[in-house]
């Protein structure tokens, strides 16, 4: 085997720990010792070992003399758990092969620097782009102290996301809800608008097995979320975050009896600031939003520049009809030289669907 095929295995261990690992990234980590692994392991859960001392751990053998690969640049400070740094070097390991490096200021190039110091061979950059795109959501939370934000919807070859009646159920087949279910379970948060509550009545939880529900944040301007919701009523079970301009506090008070936190926001344009929203988020440890919302929620997410990835289902069917819903609504860009730019990275087949998972390249308004 390769440098590349180790540090593709470590890839593989790091996506065990999809989910579980916000705020901190997803890690794999190998051990080789003369051509054959002798441990292998992942960050698996928040608080818990780091993927380096798991995979040391797992090692039947004497690791002295062996090979690390690490899909991310070892940490070297004190936060829930030692430095990795140290396990490395107490562990005899004569080389490191590095995926990413490590933008956190608190390692940042510090962790290789001091294996090198001890006499450790340090790689960098194996397999780089691969580790990379384990951790778009940390790279940037780490960065901005705001959550990751990806644009979900599902829409008809003809851009409807419901008949013109409004019905919704389903747009998409069995495989690519499955799919969305995998999605509410990898990221931190799930984000929608009032009128979504008022006319779906959602749960929004996460109905894989074995998956974790997200925090449901819920943009709701004048806190008008009926309590008879099942998104209030369940708010005891699933943390729910109802992002109010009220400033009436009485009114707070039924609501955090029943569970739910109530987030006063700054007003723009008669809605909640999504700008000062996401700051407020990213302080409570959300480093990542799946937003299910409407149409004029998507609008004022994406004119207001919080969204950096689209993931749009396409069903292959035509539902017709002048006043149907759009997954992108509000007053729109005046002309085709003002468009939301996307890149496409990946086309995803899901049984009759397609899931097109795109990056936001551009938008209008920060020109």
């Amino acid at each position: 085997m390769t440098k590349q095929d180790y540090m593709r295995r470590a890839v593989e261990l790091a996506k065990k720990g999809e989910g579980w690992t916000s705020p901190n990234p997803m890690v794999g980590a190998v051990v080789v010792k003369d051509g054959r692994i002798i441990g292998e392991g992942y960050h698996a859960r928040y608080g818990e070992l780091h993927a380096e001392r798991n995979a040391l751990r797992a090692c039947m053998e004497p690791t002295e003399g062996a090979d690390l690969y690490v899909t991310l640049e070892p940490c070297c400070h004190y936060g829930k758990q030692p430095p990795c740094v140290e396990a490395i070097v107490q562990a005899g390991i004569k080389r490191v092969f590095v995926g990413s490096d490590d933008p956190n200021p608190l390692v940042a190039g510090k962790g290789i620097q001091y294996l090198r110091e001890r006499g450790i061979l340090v790689e960098t950059h194996v397999l780089k782009e691969e580790c990379d795109a384990l951790n778009p959501v940390f790279f940037h939370y780490i960065r901005r102290k705001t959550p990751y934000v990806v644009l979900k919807y599902a829409m008809t070859m003809d851009g409807k996301i419901a008949a013109y009646t409004g019905a919704s159920k389903w747009v998409t087949g069995e495989e690519a809800r499955a799919w969305v279910q995998r999605e509410r379970s990898r990221y931190c948060g799930i984000m929608v608008g009032v009128n979504t509550v008022l006319a779906d009545d959602p749960l929004l939880n996460c109905r894989m097995p074995g998956g974790r529900n997200p925090v449901r944040i819920i943009c709701d301007t004048h806190l008008k979320t009926p309590m008879e919701s099942r998104i209030v009523k369940t708010a005891r079970e699933i943390p729910t975050i109802l992002a109010v301009c009220e400033t009436d506090k009485k009114r707070y008070l039924p609501y955090e009896q029943a569970g739910c936190q109530i987030l006063p926001v700054s007003e723009e344009e008669g809605h909640v600031n999504l700008k000062d929203l996401m700051k407020l988020l990213g302080e409570k440890q959300i480093d990542s939003i799946l937003l299910e919302g409407g149409g004029t929620l998507n609008w004022s997410a994406l004119k207001s520049g919080i969204v950096k990835e689209v993931h749009a289902y396409l069903a292959p069917k035509l539902f017709g009809g002048a006043k149907a819903k759009t997954p992108v609504e509000g007053p729109g860009v005046a002309d085709p030289s003002e468009a939301v730019r996307l890149k496409v990275r990946e086309i995803r087949k899901l049984g009759e669907d397609f899931l097109v998972e795109s990056e936001v390249q551009d938008v209008y308004g920060d020109r």
